[in-house]
């Protein structure tokens, strides 16, 4: 089938078009976590997969591992079907992070053929299959029109997308070429947050907050709101580099605070509203070994601990709608984490909600304002992750 995604596209489009607007969904608008129908999404012949983003079209974004499970490949799931985005000549790719955008633009990172040439593992590596993680250069891509293209850099061989919004900008993270001390081996160069502008796509860079040398660009939404982190260069992922969860707005840069840790405050996720998901380290944490506790961060309230499920450990939030219902993965010390749903302070296990799917929901991505979740559920006998949807059965809530 040729440009399936943009053919989908078009269907889509056509669909909004013609529907009328009634606002936010009735789904959402009661408290309580509702009863959920889970349904498996294909793979594309391996396994593991796991959806990373869910829009409000209904279109899931993430990954799928390719048969063999040498690599994992960018996949869209669409209208029930799998959609493979390829790779620009590596074996690796993957849309890691909630995409927003409803027009058919998606964004994510993917491995050339080019041998990476500095020797660094680079932010991609922590999110691509291990056996092929390394040894090519990796940048940001965006998928429009039916076809996967790079994403320029500051200069620097390696790049990370992230965000899409709807007037269609691309936020994430770009090398330039300072050879910076912060760095930590085998990470060589500088990295700085960025836009990619619409249409020509042109890189634009983000401020930093006074100190810092290195940032990343997580998230944005419509009206041009960008959450980050900005650190020292270190590892290139986590860590020190987040040593402060900022956010971006009309051109100023403002550190929205933590939860006592100077290390892993990583903003994931920002609604409409702008308030904001992510997880932080606390206070007296080891960098290389964190309690991670997720969070959510208003303009009125700051930042607040949302905690874990009874009995946890850590949290990570991943993900925020308009209604403000955040989702993520909670984790005991030892064992399998549970998806969670967190809404009108208080945090629910999906597993205990899940319509008595087969198989345990380890961890909910994204979250539309129809509240479907994206994620990925885990066989619990046999290891098998895939990736799942679930939509809420009783839309009155």
């Amino acid at each position: 089938m040729k440009n399936p995604i943009a053919r989908f596209a078009l269907a889509v489009a056509a669909v909004i078009v013609g529907a009328p607007s009634a606002g936010p969904s009735a789904a959402i608008q009661a408290s309580g976590a509702p009863e959920y129908a889970v349904t498996a999404l294909p793979s594309l012949g391996g396994t593991p997969s796991r959806g990373n983003s869910i829009n409000d079209v209904g279109w899931i974004a993430g990954y799928s591992s390719v048969p063999g499970n040498q690599a994992r490949h960018a996949t869209l799931w669409a209208g029930g079907a799998a959609f493979d985005l390829g790779t620009l000549g590596g074996p690796n790719s993957s849309v890691v992070w909630p995409v927003k955008n409803t027009t058919g633009v998606l964004a994510g990172i993917t491995q050339t053929a080019t041998p990476e040439p500095n020797g660094e593992n680079w932010s991609c590596s922590a999110f691509l299959t291990p056996a092929t993680a390394t040894g090519f250069v990796c940048v940001g891509f965006v998928y429009e029109h039916g076809a996967m293209r790079a994403l320029p850099t500051l200069g620097g061989p390696n790049g990370f997308a992230t965000g899409v919004n709807d007037r269609e900008q691309i936020v994430g993270w770009a090398e330039n070429t300072v050879h910076d001390p912060t760095c930590v081996a085998p990470q060589v160069l500088q990295f700085r947050a960025v836009v990619w502008r619409p249409g020509d796509r042109q890189v634009q860079e983000l401020p930093l907050i006074a100190g810092d040398t290195s940032s990343a660009a997580t998230a944005i939404n419509n009206r041009g709101d960008i959450v980050g982190i900005s650190g020292t260069c270190d590892q290139a992922v986590g860590r020190f580099t987040a040593a402060h969860a900022v956010l971006w707005s009309r051109g100023t840069i403002t550190d929205i605070g933590n939860l006592g840790g100077d290390t892993w405050n990583t903003p994931m996720a920002i609604n409409e509203h702008g308030d904001i998901a992510g997880f932080a380290s606390l206070a007296g944490d080891d960098p290389d070994n964190p309690t991670l506790t997720a969070f959510r961060w208003t303009q009125r309230g700051g930042i607040e601990n949302l905690h874990t499920l009874a009995g946890h450990l850590t949290s990570q939030a991943t993900g925020i709608n308009n209604r403000g219902d955040i989702v993520g993965a909670s984790c005991p010390a030892a064992g399998v984490c549970s998806a969670f749903l967190w809404r009108d302070g208080e945090m629910f296990d999906l597993n205990a909600h899940d319509g008595g799917y087969t198989y345990h929901l380890e961890s909910a991505q994204d979250i539309n304002d129809a509240g479907d979740i994206a994620g990925r559920a885990v066989n619990l006998a046999t290891g098998q992750r895939w990736a799942f949807v679930a939509t809420p059965t009783d839309r009155r809530r």
